[in-house]
């Protein structure tokens, strides 16, 4: 008699395990299955599972894409937690397992890795290519968390099967129904993160690594700003608003951790005595495009800019990591006459977006909030900037470090050039040769941070697809 299949009744994990914003105590696990059922978790101490706690999770619904997030607290401080996740309906899937360990209550190496930009500028996963293979270097660090600076999808970038290349040869994508146009509806919007989990060497990176997320702008379209009016033909929906509430809705989906407990992006995560770590939501408070120079312009918002100087001032923590989804002294346009970034490209006194982060800074200096480094990706190359009153035009404010690094899969670009208001200095800079150099070409980037628990000295290495470094700076910490 042949053997009997309940492979039609048993659901399946079409996406793998992640999870996300761990701290001492806690984090959040994410899978997604392929229908109606119950996120079940096994939690251990142990590779073997001796010993697991059995914990039951969210329903996995139509309403979330059959998501699911559970969110675990009460978790002992600088433990290495091992996880299995199954979702059970009639029958029970197979397993998935992942890890994750938490941060320390007291002072031990920490390294963690950042970067952005994924499946943008047509450059999709390509198997010939090794998929996105930058994500097997970067696991060979074995990282304690990845801070995803934003545009870990581009909703906005669709794909098409064969790409031709300068030296002839054809860059070949994997391509989906959703990828073949913008995204407009909330079912496009959910595919462009289904897309990139297709991915082998994303998933069995994010199993073993924690990921922080923040958005950009791809999540939604590029360079949007609340309350704008598009005018352009691939999109039959135009208004901004309706199609970032869609794209915030995957993104919560989609990502283990990306919100605070009021339902910010913008949030804290506490890693340690040696690092807090400030996620920055630059987008959802975004004034308009152009930025006027003179004018007020705002890129954090009131709210989250007195949240950002509270935190700081409160922070007891050694080093303070500003996650910033946009470079503060980069000129980074939008069109003639318009900018995008935090930069009015005017070279003066603070206008525009500047005068928050003139505020930030004057405050942190009166404040004696010593030790930030700012994160940031965006701009399609890797650059590490120092940023000094001696060369400024706005002088209020302690010397910092502004680390940039990036695509992971996207189209190379760059150098962009600096505006003066700041007084920033490319000590390094590592950009391709031409505006959309293909992935095929190298020229991409991931940044990784190493705190030494002795000395706690913060060093910032700039690594390429292959994880062979680039830059290194370390940065002593002021007492």
């Amino acid at each position: 008699m042949p053997g009997i299949s309940y492979a039609s009744s048993r659901p399946q994990l079409t996406h793998g395990v992640q999870s996300g914003d761990v701290s001492e105590n806690g984090a959040v696990l994410w899978t997604r299955a392929d229908r109606g059922s119950r996120m079940r978790v096994e939690l251990a101490t142990r590779p073997d599972f001796k010993h697991a706690r059995e914990i039951t999770g969210p329903a996995l619904t139509e309403a979330t894409d059959y998501t699911g997030k559970l969110r675990l607290s009460g978790l002992r401080s600088g433990k290495t937690y091992h996880y299995r996740i199954r979702a059970e309906g009639e029958r029970g899937s197979e397993p998935l397992e992942g890890s994750f360990t938490t941060a320390s209550d007291e002072p031990r190496d920490t390294t963690f890795q950042w970067s952005g930009d994924l499946a943008g500028q047509g450059w999709g996963i390509n198997p010939e290519f090794g998929g996105y293979r930058i994500f097997q270097a970067m696991a060979d660090a074995e990282p304690d968390f990845f801070l995803c600076s934003g545009d870990f999808v581009y909703a906005d970038g669709p794909l098409v099967e064969t790409v031709a290349l300068p030296d002839g040869t054809t860059w070949r994508n994997t391509v989906t129904e959703e990828k073949t146009k913008v995204a407009e509806t909330l079912e496009e919007y959910r595919g462009q993160f289904k897309y990139n989990l297709l991915d082998d060497n994303l998933r069995a990176y994010l199993a073993r690594v924690p990921m922080v997320n923040q958005w950009d702008d791809h999540e939604v379209t590029n360079n949007w700003y609340p309350g704008e009016i598009l005018d352009l033909p691939q999109y039959t929906e135009k208004n901004v608003d309706v199609l970032a509430a869609r794209a915030r809705r995957a993104f919560a989906e989609f990502t283990p951790g990306g919100f605070d407990a009021e339902g910010r992006i913008y949030r804290k995560i506490s890693y340690g005595p040696l690092l807090d770590l400030f996620v920055l939501d630059m987008r959802t408070y975004k004034s308009a495009n152009p930025d006027a120079d003179g004018a007020a312009g705002a890129v954090l918002g009131e709210r989250q800019l007195a949240w950002l100087k509270r935190e700081l001032r409160r922070s007891k923590a050694t080093w303070k990591a500003v996650a910033a989804d946009l470079p503060i002294g980069l000129i980074v346009g939008d069109g003639t006459g318009a900018q995008e970034g935090v930069s009015n490209g005017a070279e003066g006194a603070p206008g525009g977006r500047e005068s928050e982060i003139a505020d930030l800074l004057s405050y942190c200096k009166r404040e004696s909030v010593a030790n930030m480094v700012w994160l940031t990706a965006d701009v399609h190359y890797t650059a590490a900037h120092h940023y000094s009153p001696d060369r400024a035009v706005f002088q209020d404010f302690d010397p910092f470090w502004e680390f940039v690094s990036g695509p992971l899969n996207a189209g190379a670009f760059g150098p962009n050039r600096l505006d003066g208001t700041f007084g920033p200095e490319a000590v390094f800079v590592k950009a391709p040769p031409a505006a959309n150099t293909s992935p095929a070409v190298g020229y991409q980037f991931f940044g990784e941070v190493h705190i030494d628990a002795e000395t706690e000295v913060l060093t910032v290495s700039l690594k390429d697809i292959d994880g062979e470094t680039q830059f290194t700076q370390s940065v002593e910490p002021v007492a």
